[in-house]
């Protein structure tokens, strides 16, 4: 304390013999003001300056950090789609090149019609030909004169002859057009030669696909080969063929200066079994804007907090300053506790208000539904008598629902436990196909159904048995679209319930039905499916010890066989895991 009072002595130089001098008092005090006051601004001043900094720096740090991740996650999505486009291509090739059709693929005219199906089919493809190992081509079908051409000299069939499958580098060939090659080797049946199938799928083919998948977040996306020649035209580098002379960074991501203000970020990846490099470039950064704001917020926040420190230290100079500043700081404190505290407590009471707001309309359906079934009851019959009852049935099953999301929303933090109860498939069936009415009929689709009379009881989860026959039945909707038929039946074996659900609509191939229970795997247009439905239908029945199987062929439908065990137990286990 002493050494406190003797530095503030030292800061208030006045002669004892001037203190009754006024004007040397004020003068004294003046500059005892305005020396305490530069210190405390500076000793004010330097964390904030410090704190700032480093929040500029680290906010920005942080943002460059976030847009590499999401410039390598679209350079990942991006590389995946056309390495599957290459691959879909590439296996197609190689689907034809079967070392059995070497002697019919030397006919033009069977290796026409081959290339004019593949054609209807893949409009990717410009020709086909059969080259010997001499590289004379033997037999083609396109729109060149390429027949008879010899390409033994090239660079792409020196390659292919070493490899079972060759994809080559874009490049003009005797057509003077961008194409590439993607030749498979096989063996001629009964000797040690060989012989390529070689198809040409023009540049413009990966130009319009990667068209398809360049987002707005991307400035530029293009290929290039080992030499940096473009396979695909970039909008900063130029046409196809054209030179690409910047340095990539082997860990993915390198930075490029384009002129005194511009920085562009340039990704890149290998494309699988290709001798191409995809890359994507993005001057400057998607969150500029984001970082403009958040330096402009910082600067007033920085200003504002240098003007509020002036003020507060020209006000209160010295111990009073620091005691008031921590009253206000616990002051502040406290308050944000209130007020966190009473968040939580309006968020109970919102949850609390949420569930009794609907509970009581709930417990009104419930109870109007119950004395409308009462009053059917004692009514003689008529016309819709049944389907009034049936309709009701169905208001009561909804209401239960909506009564477990109730307790779902109270209970939202703990496990809701599976029930397993005894259920009657068949009205469950009912129910499913009477919820679905509307949409059949509207897509004027009958759905029919043979339905084993007895069927025996199961013990199930009824939610998930729903949410299972409404997925498959709204697949097989989607799959007719419009003026068909599903057939619905049910029948009791040794150790269970099967279920069969027969649309008659356009059917899949061998290759979709391998595949069709796989996650995000879908064949509908963009934007109309995500995949998981049948993904979700399938991850369900093993839940419940059950099984599913598929049965379909193009233009003859589709059915699927879904095996329930009469007792669930699976469901048990996995809860208690």
């Amino acid at each position: 304390m002493k050494s406190i009072r003797s530095w503030f002595t030292h800061l208030l130089p006045m002669d004892p013999d001037k203190l009754s001098n006024e004007v040397y008092r004020e003068k004294s005090y003046g500059y005892f003001k305005n020396t305490l006051f530069g210190i405390m601004v500076v000793i004010s001043m330097i964390p904030m300056m410090i704190t700032a900094g480093l929040g500029y720096f680290q906010y920005r740090n942080l943002l460059h950090a976030e847009e590499y991740d999401q410039l390598l996650w679209r350079l990942d999505g991006a590389q995946k789609t056309i390495e599957a486009l290459v691959e879909s291509l590439q296996s197609i090739v190689t689907f034809i090149a079967r070392e059995d059709r070497y002697y019919a693929l030397l006919n033009e005219k069977d290796l026409r019609i081959l290339f004019d199906r593949l054609k209807e089919e893949y409009g990717d493809f410009v020709d086909l030909g059969v080259i010997d190992s001499a590289g004379l081509q033997r037999s083609y079908s396109g729109p060149y004169d390429l027949e008879g051409k010899n390409y033994s000299s090239q660079e792409w069939f020196k390659e292919a002859m070493t490899k079972t499958v060759y994809i080559s580098n874009v490049y003009l060939g005797y057509r003077q057009i961008p194409h590439f090659v993607i030749a498979v080797r096989k063996r001629i049946p009964d000797t040690d030669d060989y012989w390529l199938l070689r198809a040409t799928i023009n540049a413009d083919t990966l130009q319009k696909f990667i068209a398809t998948i360049q987002t707005k977040a991307t400035n530029d996306m293009f290929i290039i080969n080992s030499d940096g020649q473009l396979q695909t035209a970039s909008r900063t580098y130029g046409p196809t063929l054209s030179s690409y002379d910047k340095d990539l960074s082997p860990d993915g991501i390198s930075i490029h200066k384009e002129g005194a203000k511009t920085t562009t970020l340039h990704a890149s990846a290998a494309l699988k079994n290709t001798p191409w490099t995809l890359i994507l470039t993005e001057q400057d950064y998607v969150h500029k804007e984001e970082w403009t704001s958040f330096r402009q917020r910082l600067i007033f926040i920085f200003l504002g907090c240098s003007v509020t420190v002036i003020l507060v230290i020209t006000k209160l100079v010295g111990i009073l300053t620091d005691r008031i500043r921590e009253s206000e700081e616990k002051r502040h404190n406290l308050l944000a506790e209130a007020e966190h505290s009473n968040k939580l407590a309006s968020i109970g009471r919102l949850a609390a208000g949420v569930a009794h707001e609907i509970n009581n309309p709930l417990a009104i359906i419930n109870q109007k539904s119950g004395l409308i079934g009462d009053f059917l009851e004692i009514t003689p019959s008529f016309e819709y008598k049944e389907k009034i009852v049936k309709s009701l049935v169905v208001i009561n099953d909804s209401v239960l629902r909506c009564k477990n999301i109730t307790h779902r929303l109270l209970g939202f933090a703990r496990r809701m436990d599976a029930v397993i109860e005894e259920i009657d498939l068949n009205r469950l069936i009912n129910d499913v196909i009477l919820f679905l009415e509307n949409e059949s009929l509207h897509n004027r689709i009958k759905i029919r159904t043979t339905l084993e009379s007895g069927l025996s009881p199961i013990q199930s989860d009824r939610t998930q048995l729903q949410q299972i026959f409404l997925n498959i039945i709204n697949n097989a909707i989607d799959a007719i679209v419009h003026d068909g038929v599903i057939e619905i039946s049910s029948a009791t074996l040794n150790d269970g319930v099967e279920i069969k659900v027969k649309d008659n609509g356009p059917g899949m191939t061998p290759e979709i039905v391998e595949h069709i229970f796989e996650p995000f795997f879908t064949t509908k247009e963009l934007g109309k499916g995500t995949g998981l439905g049948l993904s979700i239908t399938y991850g369900l029945i093993n839940k419940l010890g059950g099984t599913i199987s598929v049965d379909s062929a193009v233009g003859h439908g589709t059915v699927f066989t879904i095996h329930i065990p009469f007792t669930s137990t699976n469901i048990e286990e996995n809860h208690h895991e």
